[in-house]
């Protein structure tokens, strides 16, 4: 008997609006600075708030649609507890939390001094802050990541400041009533030994941290930093998601949770055309959608909406689906195409 497929799973779809860029050297991709700037501080494009709800109404479509808006903060050596502790990128980012729109927050581990207990604290403030408008709380960023100091990964003390942030931030949750609240961590993609860095999380933070455990997410950027056919991309994106599963979560027994694909972009630039940014885009977001049946995959959040600066040839200058004053790149109408298709 021939079996109907059964429809995609609907995926809850999200973007980073900011314009400041991580690069691999331990920097931000930014613009140059202004003319007359203090101290030659960094400067280029500002945000424009106005264009980037614009843009997120845009992209959401419908405005009873879930949709993230993911912003970055940090804890580090300087970090004041009791302070307002605003995102670093987007600025003000709750501003854009209107509607069915919900925060996507990254908290940043950054402590030279590993920190922990102030990590901790500062995670219950965010809750205290931002919880009403925020739906999944990222404990850390790329924790398995240690040669870039943007990256947490780097900073002493990482791993219990995952495995004790996750009990922590859902704890606060609970005390104060944010049931809608989602709590997780992410990786980058994991291989050969290092498949097992998350079976090796579970096992230090034991019940209290897989528990508290409500998602996994994913940062990965194929095509990006190693080259795939354009024939290649899908089924090397679906082995990938079904490696991240089998040979990453399952044997660390969170073969059960969600995996949110919590960072996915591919820049344009010298000799990496626009029209190929949106096939990029139409191809990795399709792969996913049709996997998320099986593979239990929960989102796709896109990095960036915007250039970091659409006038230097940087492979991280010019991850946005727009240019850097909002001009839509092709992929901006495929995404926004998709995630009407596939969204929640």
């Amino acid at each position: 008997m021939t079996r109907t497929p059964s429809p995609a799973e609907p995926l809850l779809f999200g973007i980073y609006p900011g314009g400041a860029t991580g690069d691999d050297s331990g920097g931000l991709a930014v613009g140059p600075p202004p003319p007359h700037a203090a101290g030659g501080g960094a400067g280029g494009p500002p945000d424009d708030p106005a264009r980037v709800s614009a843009a997120l109404d845009l992209l959401q479509g419908a405005p009873d649609r879930p949709f993230l808006v993911r912003a970055y903060t940090h804890f580090d050596d300087t970090t004041r507890l009791g302070g307002p502790h605003p995102t670093a990128t987007p600025a003000g980012a709750e501003r854009y939390a209107t509607g069915a729109r919900r925060l996507d927050l990254v908290a940043q581990y950054r402590s030279a001094a590993g920190d922990v207990d102030g990590y901790c604290a500062f995670l219950g403030e965010l809750v205290e802050r931002y919880g009403p408008v925020t739906r999944t709380l990222q404990v850390t960023e790329e924790p398995d990541v240690t040669t870039n100091p943007v990256l947490d990964g780097y900073y002493p003390g990482v791993r219990e400041a995952v495995v004790r942030g996750v009990p922590a931030a859902a704890a606060r949750a609970r005390e104060l009533g944010h049931t809608h609240l989602r709590i997780g961590f992410n990786t980058t993609p994991l291989f050969g030994p290092a498949t097992a860095f998350v079976a090796e999380l579970t096992a230090r933070g034991g019940t209290e941290f897989t528990d508290a455990l409500d998602y996994v997410g994913l940062d990965f950027f194929p095509d990006v930093f190693r080259p795939v056919t354009a024939a290649g991309l899908a089924p090397a994106v679906a082995g990938l998601l079904r490696h991240h599963r089998e040979a990453v979560l399952t044997p660390a027994g969170l073969g059960h949770l969600p995996l949110h694909l919590t960072e996915h972009g591919w820049p344009t630039g010298p000799e990496r055309h626009p029209d190929r940014q949106a096939e990029v885009v139409e191809t990795v977001v399709t792969a996913v959608a049709e996997l998320a049946g099986p593979l239990r995959l929960s989102g796709y959040t896109h990095f960036a909406l915007r250039d970091a600066d659409s006038s230097r040839p940087g492979l991280f200058h010019r991850f946005g689906l727009t240019t850097d004053d909002y001009t839509p790149k092709p992929a901006f109408d495929v995404l926004r195409t998709l995630v009407a298709r596939h969204g929640s």
